[in-house]
């Protein structure tokens, strides 16, 4: 993780709620600049469940982030010079407004992915053996 910022997340209908109620996952989602304008993908909000149909989106549609011009601008050349990819943090409300910490990280190289994947499975083969020796 390079840098972090905070930006505001375009809501519509009942999905401020579903937020308040902590029905977003930000896993595997990813945010992209495109036509000037910065674009949360993949995350889900799940529909709110005493919502009926005005208040109802598809809970998987791209939601815009609002950045400053400047930060957008930044943004932008960072991402295509240097190889980076704008991945979502946290979400959570600053005085009533739903805010999205998005972070400029550099994507992992193969040998590392390779080296993650080896101790994850390392380290689930050492917590079925401890569970075994507790029978």
């Amino acid at each position: 993780m390079l840098e972090t910022f905070e930006c505001g997340i375009e809501l519509r209908g009942a999905e401020v709620k579903a937020l308040r109620a902590g029905q977003m996952t930000l896993q595997d989602s990813y945010a992209r600049v495109e036509d000037g304008e910065v674009w949360l993908l993949g995350a889900h909000v799940a529909p709110y469940e005493y919502s009926s149909g005005f208040g109802r989106v598809d809970p998987d549609r791209a939601r815009k982030l609002l950045l400053h011009r400047r930060e957008i601008d930044e943004l932008k050349g960072r991402v295509a010079q240097q190889s980076l990819t704008l991945v979502p943090l946290a979400v959570y409300f600053k005085e009533g407004v739903a805010k999205v910490e998005l972070a400029l990280a550099r994507g992992r190289k193969t040998y590392d992915k390779r080296h993650a994947i080896a101790e994850r499975d390392a380290n689930r083969e050492a917590a079925r053996a401890m569970r075994d020796a507790h029978r």
